[in-house]
């Protein structure tokens, strides 16, 4: 682990990396280390507890605390959007069931797609002030009609974990923020893992940063003032390890949920990888791992059961975490 440590800080060093990285096997800490700054105006640097935005990343809670619904027969996955949304929305397609949402194969209009050509930093929302509930989002969702059938194929769809949140807002009649912190965090014990508001972060959260070689501009004005269904909370590699040893052990969600959560759904041969219902997979292996990234946030965190490895890196740069995975994902092979 030395010479691993010696590659992570000569990788650092050559990108300027700014974040933290974490290493568990066996329950034991191997890595632990952060670089750079919190806040570049204020020198604040980075630590390893402090807390980073996720972005996408939280689209596995999402999956979490809908799937712990259907658990307790308050949503299925053959529940239609349609039946819980009622007008709201009429381009989606009566037939969209929540299983078809959470693996990205619902084909509904995308209302942040990803695949539009631009640079993840040249994203701009506006009125992201405006973007506080889940029910604010409503408007934003609206006017994007089907892309193709449901369950035709898969199509990463951040819009679709947006419904995601507001079906299981209404079926639950509890805020989607309320109801991922007592079924997922609070079950996991993950106690700095929480949705700030992006403009007032209290102290021990780093300031996202776009990469601009010029100038130093925060990612306020890219992403919505407190996240939501399809990202945007915020934690840290402690939490996240906490994350992976409650939701195997069971207190999370049941193992037989478990077990649909993380059974491949679709393949993504472009990325070498393949996706379940919330969850990523490689292309071949056990190892499960959940991913986000945007506009002054990149993150990935990876947890093989079979060999109870753990491994975490956070970014407060949009490109930061990238090459430092590419590293660790040669380094420890799923």
């Amino acid at each position: 682990m030395t010479d691993l440590a010696g590659a992570v800080d000569e990788v650092a060093r050559e990108i300027d990396f700014s974040g933290v990285v974490r290493i568990e096997r066996d329950g034991a800490v191997e890595l632990d280390v952060a670089y750079g700054w919190a806040h570049r105006g204020w020198r604040i640097p980075n630590t390893t507890t402090t807390r980073f935005a996720l972005a996408s990343g939280n689209k596995g809670f999402t999956a979490l605390a809908v799937m712990s619904l259907v658990e307790e027969g308050t949503l299925s996955l053959a529940t239609t959007a349609r039946s819980i949304l009622g007008e709201d929305l009429p381009l989606i397609d009566d037939g969209v069931t929540v299983e078809h949402l959470l693996g990205h194969r619902s084909g509904i209009g995308d209302y942040l797609d990803e695949e539009g050509g631009r640079g993840i930093d040249e994203y701009v929302m506006g009125a992201v002030h405006e973007l506080v509930t889940t029910e604010d989002f409503l408007p934003r969702l609206e006017g994007f009609p089907m892309s193709f059938p449901p369950d035709d194929r898969f199509a990463y769809n951040n819009g679709g974990f947006m419904v995601l949140a507001l079906l299981a807002e209404r079926a639950s009649g509890v805020p989607y923020h309320d109801l991922v912190a007592e079924r997922v965090c609070g079950p996991a014990g993950m106690h700095e893992t929480e949705f700030l508001r992006s403009d007032e972060l209290p102290g021990g959260v780093a300031v996202g940063y776009l990469d601009m070689e010029e100038v130093s501009r925060t990612n306020v004005f890219h992403l919505p003032v407190r996240g939501n269904g399809d990202g945007g909370v915020y934690s840290t590699t402690i939490d996240m390890s906490a994350f992976w040893s409650a939701l195997f052990e069971e207190r999370i969600v049941t193992k037989a949920s478990l077990a649909e959560m993380v059974r491949p759904r679709s393949e993504y041969p472009e990325e070498d990888r393949r996706y379940g219902l919330g969850f990523w997979m490689f292309e071949s292996g056990d190892a499960v791992f959940l991913e986000g990234y945007d506009a002054g946030v990149s993150f990935r965190s990876v947890h093989d059961p079979g060999r109870a490895l753990t491994w975490t890196i956070i970014s407060n740069t949009s490109e930061g975490t990238w090459p430092v995975c590419r590293l660790l994902v040669e380094a420890l092979p799923h």
